[in-house]
């Protein structure tokens, strides 16, 4: 992974749009079945909003029924950071951009393939690069 990215408050705020940064630098969660890449079929990248780092191919998206984005996998481990969260009495995985430690969503275990996972990722996190 390349270097970390490491801007300031009022740098962010200038780069994101109001929902990117509540997502991305705050921890928060757009509601379920509102975000643009939820039904997006498409075939190409999903890559980091705050920093463009590439994360989750198209061939890994699935419908989860969820309402967020769901993959199976990030394109490499070093992509994302996982970390545990007690947040909302509940105990989760986050996941993070390991470039710019945005806040991207969640990861459970009830997932299909090979890892039985399902990254959870809000879509305000996400820009989309097609094939």
């Amino acid at each position: 992974m390349t270097d970390k990215i490491d801007l300031s408050d009022s740098e962010w705020r200038q780069k994101l749009t109001p929902e990117q940064y509540h997502v991305l630098r705050e921890g928060g969660t757009e509601r379920a079945f509102t975000g643009k890449y939820e039904s997006n079929k498409q075939h190409g990248m999903y890559k980091c909003a705050g920093c463009g780092a590439p994360l989750f191919a198209s061939e890994t998206k699935y419908n989860s029924g969820s309402g967020w984005p769901s993959y199976t996998a990030p394109v490499a481990d070093e992509a994302v950071e996982e970390l545990r969260d007690t947040a909302h009495g509940m105990v989760r995985t986050e996941v993070r951009c390991a470039k710019c430690e945005g806040h991207l969503g969640h990861v459970f275990p009830d997932g299909p393939g090979p890892n039985g996972l399902r990254y959870c990722i809000n879509s305000a996190s996400l820009d989309f690069e097609p094939e």
